[in-house]
């Protein structure tokens, strides 16, 4: 991650308060770790406990502190986000994905709720805050927000809803200086992924199809968001931008 740091302004984010909810792990984490990197105060949510107690005395996480969020939980969201008395950056990032289990209703709508609702919902929440400090919103779509997979119904339900609702939230908070945009990530090693990259034959037929011939990583994602959230992205909102490596434009 050094290198894409070093493209940017150390103090670039310095005196900002940014929160990015999914951030015990994989691209949360990596992102919060970014903008931690460039002197942001960073607030990085998750919900599982266990995760939060593993990773708060890592000290290579200096500068991020990690709170307990269920961003399906309203109540929760409508009680944590004005308890940080300011926000410059909110970052989308929680996320699940139930294989061949989303055409049961019960994980469809799961799947929906944490994907997608809980950006909504914290978007709306930090709504003030953000309109105060003339912030921004960055939200995680997918690759799968144009393409298909059918073992995830819900979640490629959840990631094209994401750009819709995207655009939707950039008209609306736009009069009041908020910039609502998102990433939309390919196929990048994670947890979430594991299945894949660590079995060569579909590690490598997925490798192919990129335009880079590789597998993304975590920290690709980093410089995206630190642009998109800067003073250089001031007239760029309501978009999605692709970081898949040119996987889908891409063929086998």
């Amino acid at each position: 991650m050094k290198e894409i740091l070093d493209t940017f302004r150390k103090d670039l984010y310095a005196g900002k308060k940014v929160l990015v909810s999914g951030a015990t792990s994989g691209i949360g984490l990596a992102i919060a770790q970014g903008f931690a990197g460039m002197g942001a105060e960073v607030i990085a949510t998750g919900t599982s406990q266990a995760k939060l107690d593993k990773i708060k005395d890592d000290a290579t996480l200096a500068g991020i502190r990690f709170e307990l969020l269920d961003v399906r939980d309203r109540a929760a969201i409508d009680k944590f986000v004005p308890s940080l008395g300011s926000l410059d950056v909110l970052v989308n990032a929680a996320g699940i994905v139930k294989p061949d289990q989303e055409f049961n209703e019960d994980a469809y709508l799961e799947v929906i709720d944490v994907n997608m609702n809980s950006a909504m919902r914290l978007a709306m929440a930090a709504y003030p805050l953000l309109k105060q400090s003339r912030g921004a919103i960055i939200n995680t779509a997918s690759m799968l927000s144009y393409l298909a997979d059918d073992r995830v119904p819900a979640y490629c339900a959840s990631k094209t809803g994401i750009v819709g609702l995207t655009r939707a939230l950039a008209h609306k908070f736009g009069p009041d200086g908020i910039r609502v945009n998102a990433i939309a990530p390919g196929y990048h090693m994670t947890a979430m992924t594991q299945d894949l990259w660590s079995v060569p034959e579909y590690a490598g037929k997925i490798e192919h199809r990129t335009a880079l011939k590789r597998w993304g990583t975590v920290d690709d994602l980093v410089g995206t968001c630190l642009f998109l959230a800067s003073p250089a992205a001031l007239y760029v909102t309501g978009t999605t931008l692709p970081v898949d490596g040119g996987y889908v434009n891409g063929g086998w």
